[in-house]
């Protein structure tokens, strides 16, 4: 859903109407601004009645203050200001935004309490965080909205002393949030209305970007030899598709760097079947190829300067009589041949054609996979973080380093040749499973066969792509997560 919050950015010293936000750290230090609403004193009674010392994140709500002319007065908390992160700058504006509730006029004073100014970027990322604290997936209600929504459609004023500087920063981070935005909506969007077909029309939209779209329908991903990708799709009546996106913003001569996505848009497990408990999650198997497309919206919108490869597989696992079975055997792209033991097991076999495709055609410079791969992942790593599996170590503290800078964690995970075996089949060249144990570690030993010498990471995000923990910037059950920490790493590692 699009997002309809206005933001404007002016200098201080305008009279303050409405809502008006402030921020106070930790034993109520307010800056000049917020001093100069006359309500220190105020602040500092309710304060003792609410507990509130100014703990970062924690918000303090005067409705109607005594001696002003504005509606409502938010105090957020910033705990020690020297120490905010990036990711605290947008979780401190994901907090104002949560408070605000259906405030329709709003004045964030965007100043430290310890006097020093916020860099341009950091009021940037303040707005992008009430910005994706605001988002709401309600399209469905026919009675009354939620609040997100009503919060959402809120006309903002920042005030800070680089307006001009922080214009420039919000509209790169204005079309980050607008790739999280719909990254979120595709996860959140019910199975029934997309299907493979329907997600790669929304993959398409991307076009007016200026991002180069190519959907490879059943036949031509018959000539391409994608059987393993086919097998998962046989059993659905809605034809499989795989969307190419390119944004060309380099130099024409340099290697893109290339995303894959796993997007199974439903998942009953084929003939091994799911329970049916809790199968309802499963429109969200799709998170992978979600963020994939919310990651090429963002560079595009952005206008980054590298050349970028987005490829999405889109299929539907479904057990009807033409579903294959366990027990079957398929050829891969790549000529290698898998026994298939638990259909299930369906996500690294859209991924390992997909991986060898991109690596025939485009010759990256280096490729991510995404996928919610496992729920052994969710297992080891709870809903913090994604598990991480790299061929590359310059890769994986990219990768690591975008992860804290962002507060999109992840956690490296184990590849080696022992757990190789247990993915070798009788059979086959090998199976699609390896037991029991190391369930996550197996599926990431299994893709690394499909990848030759490009310089390669997994991620599987099965706990943080849906229904993950809510958070001060995401309230809702698809989290859009990946977009912002991809589009990180690319900025500060591959851009030219």
């Amino acid at each position: 859903m699009t997002v309809p919050t206005t933001f404007s950015f002016a200098k201080p010293g305008r009279k303050p109407t409405g809502t008006v936000v402030v921020l106070a750290g930790a034993d109520l230090l307010l800056g000049s601004q917020a001093r100069a609403l006359g309500v220190t004193d105020l602040i500092i009674r309710a304060a003792a009645t609410a507990s509130f010392t100014g703990k970062a994140m924690a918000t303090l709500d005067l409705l109607a203050p005594a001696g002003t002319d504005f509606d409502r007065l938010i105090v957020v908390g910033t705990g020690n200001p020297a120490g905010l992160s990036e990711y605290d700058w947008l979780r401190l504006g994901g907090a104002a935004m949560g408070a605000l509730g259906r405030a329709k006029s709003v004045m964030v004073l965007a100043e430290r309490p310890d006097g020093k100014r916020p860099a341009p970027g950091q009021v940037a990322d303040f707005a992008l965080g009430m910005r994706l604290r605001a988002y709401a997936y309600d399209k469905f209600k026919t009675g009354k909205k939620s609040a997100g929504a009503g919060a959402s459609k809120a006309a903002i004023t920042i005030t800070c002393a680089d307006p001009s500087g922080a214009r420039k920063a919000w509209s790169a981070a204005e079309a980050i949030g607008e790739g999280v935005v719909l990254a979120r909506d595709l996860v959140n969007e019910p199975a029934n209305l997309l299907g493979p077909v329907e997600f790669a029309r929304k993959a398409s939209e991307l076009k007016k970007l200026g991002v180069k779209v190519q959907i490879l329908a059943e036949p031509e991903l018959k000539k391409l030899d994608m059987a393993a990708l086919l097998g998962v799709s046989q059993g659905s009546s809605r034809p499989p598709r795989v969307a190419v996106m390119q944004w060309q913003g380099g130099k024409a001569k340099d290697a893109p760097v290339t995303f894959i996505g796993k997007g199974v848009v439903f998942d009953t497990g084929g003939i091994s079947i799911k329970p049916a408990a809790n199968m309802e999650n499963m429109k969200g198997d799709m998170g992978g190829a979600a963020t994939v497309v919310g990651l090429m919206k963002a560079l595009a919108g952005r206008k980054a300067k590298v050349n970028a490869v987005g490829i999405i597989g889109l299929v539907e696992n479904m057990p009807d009589g033409a579903a294959q079975r366990p027990g079957d055997i398929v050829t891969a792209k790549s000529g290698k041949t898998i026994e298939i033991i638990n259909t299930d097991a369906e996500g690294r076999l859209v991924l390992c054609d997909l991986l060898t495709y991109a690596e025939e055609r485009f010759k990256p410079k280096l490729m991510v996979d995404l996928a919610t791969l496992t729920g052994a992942i969710l297992v080891a790593l709870g809903n913090y973080y994604a598990g991480m599996f790299a061929n590359d170590d310059g890769l994986a503290e990219a990768l690591l380093t975008a992860g804290r800078e962002t507060g999109e964690g992840v956690w490296r995970m184990p590849l080696d040749p022992e757990y190789d075996k247990m993915i070798d089949s009788k059979f086959a060249d090998m199976k699609n499973v390896g037991g029991r144990y190391a369930g996550s570690v197996t599926a990431a030993q299994f893709l690394q066969r499909f990848v030759e010498k490009t310089p390669w990471a997994h991620l599987d995000v099965a706990g943080t792509a849906m229904d993950s923990r809510q958070t001060e910037i995401n309230q809702s059950w698809g989290s859009g997560w990946g977009v912002r920490l991809l589009d990180r790493m690319v900025a500060d590692r591959y851009e030219t």
